[in-house]
């Protein structure tokens, strides 16, 4: 993986360049590590390759070194997605504007830990089911999870985890199928996972994915006692003139579930 440009960056180098300081040491990959950045008026140098100046940086976007120029981590096929930095370092990203990663408060790689902690993933199979850039994937391969089912609907999507830095590695117990999970879970055998991550886009742009018949099948492959987390976010009910947890909760109990509030979303136990 190459090199990594954020506005955050590029300043940080600049004003070294303009009081003469001949090297830097900063991040060139959202802040997982730091490396020696050599300066110079027509460009940079790193680990014995040169790089041009970037002509124009904007705040929130990424840029990633395409062998040629640096180019923006985004692309616009049916939608604009692009890899969105944060203060926090691992990035979130959006799709047509939407942010579809919590950073207000807290990381989102941060906040994936927190939440995979509730399924408790050591020796566990999980079914991880709108894979995103990966977080909840990477926290339960920390946690000794035995494997992740982890399906991704869009290919931009997977495209942008080739390229950041916090994305978990395939392989090693963790398997990413480019599919439709309200699709694809009809084919997984019944009892087949131990615990469930579920974090969909909102209700209005997938509401397959908060539906009865899709509850029914993750209480289908979720074994006695497996645990779920169920992502809704906190939408503002007098301005959506929804009940988004409510009815999350009220669903999977339904399906045969113990389901509470919890935090952002909905933790449940399979009966």
């Amino acid at each position: 993986m190459g090199p990594l440009m954020t506005l955050k960056v590029h300043e940080t180098l600049h004003a070294a360049l303009r009081v003469g300081t001949p090297a830097v040491e900063c991040s060139l990959d959202l802040d997982r590590s730091t490396t020696r950045v050599e300066l110079g008026v027509a460009g940079w140098t790193c680990r014995g390759q040169r790089f041009p100046w970037l002509e124009t940086c904007k705040d929130r976007t990424i840029y990633h070194w395409d062998g040629e120029a640096f180019q923006p981590v985004a692309r616009f096929t049916t939608s604009l997605i692009k890899l969105v930095p944060t203060e926090w370092g691992p990035p979130t990203f959006e799709i047509d504007g939407i942010k579809m990663l919590p950073t207000a408060q807290v990381s989102p790689y941060a906040d994936a830990e927190r939440k995979v902690g509730l399924i408790q993933p050591r020796g566990k199979v999980i079914l991880d089911t709108c894979g995103g850039l990966g977080y909840f994937a990477a926290w339960c391969l920390l946690g000794y999870a035995r494997q992740v089912l982890s399906y991704e609907k869009n290919p931009d999507v997977i495209w942008l985890r080739s390229l950041n830095p916090w994305s978990p590695e395939i392989g090693s117990g963790l398997t990413l199928t480019q599919g439709d999970i309200a699709e694809q879970i009809a084919m997984l055998p019944g009892g087949s996972v131990d615990a469930i991550l579920h974090d969909p886009p909102r209700f209005g742009i997938a509401g397959e994915l908060y539906s009865q018949v899709f509850y029914d099948h993750l209480a289908r492959v979720l074994k006695r006692k497996g645990r779920l987390f169920h992502y809704t976010g906190t939408p503002n009910k007098l301005s959506s003139g929804r009940d988004v947890p409510n009815e999350v909760a009220k669903r999977l109990r339904h399906a045969g579930f113990v389901a509470e509030l919890n935090g952002d979303g909905v933790l449940a136990v399979r009966k």
